[in-house]
C-alpha cells in the first residue's frame, strides 16, 4: 500500500515561510508527475503548484512569484516552499502523485497564516 505523507504545516504568521515535504513510502515516484493542492474551509479542492513533466512546472495565479515546488528524486522526496504567506492561503495541503490512471493522495498537512 503506498501512501504519501505530508509533513511542514503550522501556524506563521502574514509575511513569514513554510516548507511542505512529500514522502511516499512503499514506492519511488521519480517517474510521476506531482502537485500539490490546497483546500480551504467552505471551498473546493485546489491546484498550487504541479510538475507534470520533467523540466516543467505550472503554478495557481494565487500562489506564482511565492511558491515554488520542487523534487528531489535521490531522498524521493518532493516540496513546496511557501514564502511570504497571506491569510487567503490557510488550508489543508495535499500532494498528489499520478502516472496514468495511478494516483496517491497524501493525508494532508494544515497551514494557518494570521494576520
Amino acid at each position: 500500500q503506498v501512501q504519501l505523507v505530508e509533513s511542514g504545516g503550522g501556524l506563521v504568521q502574514a509575511g513569514g515561510s513554510l516548507r511542505l515535504s512529500c514522502v511516499p513510502s512503499g514506492r519511488t515516484f521519480s517517474s510521476f508527475a506531482i502537485g500539490w493542492f490546497r483546500q480551504a474551509p467552505g471551498k473546493e479542492r485546489e491546484l498550487v503548484a504541479t510538475i507534470p513533466s520533467p523540466g516543467t512546472t505550472a503554478y495557481a495565479d494565487s500562489v506564482k512569484d511565492r511558491f515554488i515546488i520542487s523534487r528531489d528524486n535521490s531522498v524521493n522526496t518532493m516540496y513546496l516552499q511557501m514564502n511570504d504567506l497571506e491569510p487567503e492561503d490557510t488550508a489543508v495541503y495535499y500532494c498528489k502523485s499520478w502516472r496514468g490512471t495511478t494516483i496517491y493522495w497524501g493525508q494532508g498537512t494544515r497551514v494557518t497564516v494570521s494576520s
